[in-house]
């Protein structure tokens, strides 16, 4: 069994109120209030980051999407410009 090696602090200050939700929470998860809010915060963050991270497709508008790479449109005067303009820049 490997153990993980807790090497930075995290502190939070709170009011009353939250410390005794907290300190129950943590006591009906058979957890200490380290433990519970580190455990649910992690989960929480896994969370915010999976819906900002992540797109999900659906079947259809997946099938679009690979017949939209298969397909390239031709590059508009717009875009030739930038092109020429991006190659007049960086050589």
């Amino acid at each position: 069994m490997t153990a993980t090696v807790k090497d930075t602090r995290l502190h939070i200050r709170c009011n009353q109120q939250v410390r005794h939700l907290l300190d129950k929470a943590a006591a009906h998860s058979h957890m200490s209030v380290s433990e519970f809010v580190l455990q649910n915060a992690v989960h929480h963050a896994q969370a915010v980051l999976a819906a900002h991270e992540t797109i999900t497709l659906s079947q259809e508008d997946f099938a679009l999407f690979l017949k939209a790479l298969d397909t390239p449109v031709t590059p508009n005067a717009a875009l030739q410009r930038a092109f020429a303009c991006h190659d007049e820049q960086v050589r």
